[in-house]
């Protein structure tokens, strides 16, 4: 029963990595440069967006990618301690 918990854990933390990587190559291919024309056209600060986003978007959505990724572990993390727990505390019963 540990090696199911433990494949489900690590399954459902290759699903989290997998969806965030794929946010982060569209922010980072996607927009900053095969939306670069398009973004261009909009300004921030002086600069035109497609570039902003190049050079300082990916890397902000990243830093934002590390705290969802560390949130949505953390409730990852809890949720299977708790079914360990439980496993445990039957065993025990026995």
């Amino acid at each position: 029963m540990k090696d199911s918990i433990a494949a489900r854990y690590w399954r459902t933390n290759l699903k989290i990595m997998a969806v965030l990587l794929l946010i982060w190559a569209i922010a980072g291919f996607g927009l900053g440069i095969i939306g670069a024309p398009t973004l261009n056209q909009i300004r921030l600060g002086g600069f035109p967006l497609g570039f902003w986003f190049a050079q300082q978007g990916s890397i902000i959505v990243f830093v934002l990618l590390i705290a969802v990724y560390a949130a949505l572990m953390n409730r990852v993390d809890d949720r299977y301690h708790r079914e360990l727990q439980e496993e445990r505390s039957g065993e025990a019963g026995k």
